[in-house]
């Protein structure tokens, strides 16, 4: 099977959007990424799947630690900027969480600390030990099918 296909196939489960971040001596890094979940609630623990080609992945193997941010609808932009969409630099301001960086907005603010890490395939799993949990009340940012999406509620009829 070829690539496309495979991309394609993958491309058609729905899922949020995030902002991987990590901080390596005071210096910023953040990629977009959609490879992530949740591992076990006992200990409290999540995974992110980060391409061999990444920037951001000796930044987290010297760091040992990151934040994933589950965007809002309204950080699309933000998307954009840390998947290099968006070209011209822009400047994004970042605060904290347990000491790592995170995005002001997101839905759900993730700090971690790498407990473990597998190379497989053409990426490495960190598996992420949560340390701290920020949510805000908003709708989430989705993508499916190689385009951004947001939620739409469902009105319920009652029935006569």
């Amino acid at each position: 099977m070829d690539d496309r296909l495979f991309r394609t196939a993958m491309g058609k489960f729905a899922t949020g959007v995030t902002v991987i971040a990590t901080d390596v001596e005071g210096d910023v890094h953040g990629m977009t990424a959609n490879a992530f979940m949740s591992v076990s609630l006992s200990p409290k623990l999540v995974v992110i799947s980060i391409g061999e080609k990444a920037k951001i992945l000796e930044k987290i193997k010297q760091s040992q630690t990151f934040s994933v941010n589950i965007l809002a609808a309204d950080q699309q932009e933000l998307s954009m900027i840390f998947a290099g969409q968006i070209k011209e630099p822009r400047e994004v301001s970042f605060d904290r969480l347990d000491g790592k960086p995170v995005l002001a907005g997101a839905v759900a603010q993730i700090a971690c600390e790498v407990s473990a890490e597998h190379l497989e395939g053409d990426h490495t799993l960190f598996i992420g030990k949560v340390t701290e949990i920020k949510l805000e009340d908003a709708e989430p940012l989705l993508f499916y099918s190689g385009r951004y999406r947001t939620l739409v509620e469902e009105s319920t009829i009652p029935s006569n």
